[in-house]
């Protein structure tokens, strides 16, 4: 009996070549037993209604096209296996999976990849699979033009994000860390359950399968010493004024309502709890 799956592709996502690649797609999974419905997204829909039965939901997207379905699949109280294939501007979420870059080998690699258990974000009940931030930088995803980002690729991060220097600010918080509790007034949150934001590693040594989040928090001084202290960060040092912390869960409150992002998407409202839940997601990865 042939496996039923469905290929949810995001035409808009990357250079919105991904449809042209569909029937090669589906070839690859019919050699392997499965039955691949062909099916565009529509962020309007949930697309588990009427496939609660699916034995593999395949999706082509960025990392917000993958959270759109992970949110979608919790809604429905499901744990269906998901295989990604990077069709999107950084994908992040892909590449921790070890996934390949073209789209017919990612298809390949889940055909005959394994099932493996990877961690999951929860942040007042919003599930993130890659990063959960505020501050500074941290909502520039949001904002960047699709045409920019399928046009010039990671740069275009770069130059929206350098327009949030003219409204930099300090956001006080207070934090519970595994029940620790702190004060901090931070210019930048990052909230890594993986590896890299927008293309650039920053999380050292996180994994998506150790149960653990990995924590930035740029502490607010004059422009000069916040940005220093980040470059160092980047460059390998460990600056005083980069914070970084493992956790599995995060209480974080703030007299300010800052914007705040999942996976470059629009995120949750203060206060919030932010949970690693490990092992949630069932995902087809390489052998």
């Amino acid at each position: 009996m042939m496996k039923r799956a469905v290929f949810l592709y995001n035409t808009r996502s990357g250079r919105g070549r991904i449809a042209d690649r569909k029937e090669a797609i589906r070839s690859v999974f019919a050699a392997h037993g499965y039955d691949l419905e062909l099916l565009p997204i529509d962020f309007d829909k949930n697309p588990f209604e009427g496939r609660e039965r699916l034995d593999l939901m395949v999706v082509a997207g960025g990392d917000g096209t993958v959270n759109f379905v992970v949110n979608a699949m919790r809604a429905e109280g499901l744990d269906i296996p998901l295989g990604v294939i990077p069709a999107g501007t950084a994908n992040d979420f892909a590449g921790a999976l070890g996934m390949s870059h073209d789209p017919i080998e990612a298809a390949q690699q889940i055909a005959e990849g394994r099932e493996d258990r990877v961690d999951c974000g929860c942040v007042n009940g919003l599930f993130f699979v890659n990063i959960f931030s505020f501050g500074l930088f941290t909502t520039t995803s949001q904002r960047t033009p699709d045409e920019r980002k399928h046009r010039i690729g990671k740069l275009a991060y770069l130059i929206e994000g350098s327009k949030e220097l003219r409204t930099m600010h300090a956001v006080p918080l207070q934090l519970a860390v595994d029940g620790e509790p702190f004060g901090f007034n931070s210019l930048m949150v990052l909230i890594f359950n993986g590896e890299t934001a927008g293309g650039f590693r920053l999380a050292r040594g996180s994994s998506v399968r150790d149960g653990w989040f990995d924590c930035l928090l740029l502490e607010k001084r004059n422009f000069f010493r916040s940005a220093c202290s980040m470059i160092r960060y980047l460059l390998g040092g460990s600056p005083k004024h980069v914070r970084h912390l493992r956790a599995r869960c995060i209480d974080i409150s703030s007299p300010i309502d800052e914007p705040t992002d999942v996976d470059g998407q629009p995120g949750a409202k203060f206060p919030l709890h932010i949970e690693c839940l490990q092992g949630a997601l069932r995902i087809r990865v390489p052998q």
